[in-house]
């Protein structure tokens, strides 16, 4: 095992030492299934969005424009 520095902002050690105790670990254990789960997570394949439900009608109204929040809220509003 190697040793090495981490800078951590103070409040973020101390609650982690916290947390570390409330588990029954010490903070190295913490910080190692902490870096573990944070890497085998951004190796895992990316969840794919379902498709989104629709419920009938005849599709998008004509002058919506779904690229300007403000031009959606603006006819929201008006319905």
């Amino acid at each position: 095992m190697s040793r090495t520095t981490v800078r951590l902002p103070d409040d973020l050690l101390e609650q982690a030492q916290v947390y570390a105790a409330q588990t029954g670990r010490t903070f190295t254990q913490l910080l190692s299934d902490a870096l573990r789960f944070e890497l085998q997570r951004g190796t895992a394949p990316r969840r794919v969005a379902e498709p989104l439900p629709t419920y009938g009608g005849s599709g998008l109204q004509a002058g919506v424009d779904l690229s300007s929040n403000g031009a959606l809220l603006d006819h929201m509003d008006a319905l």
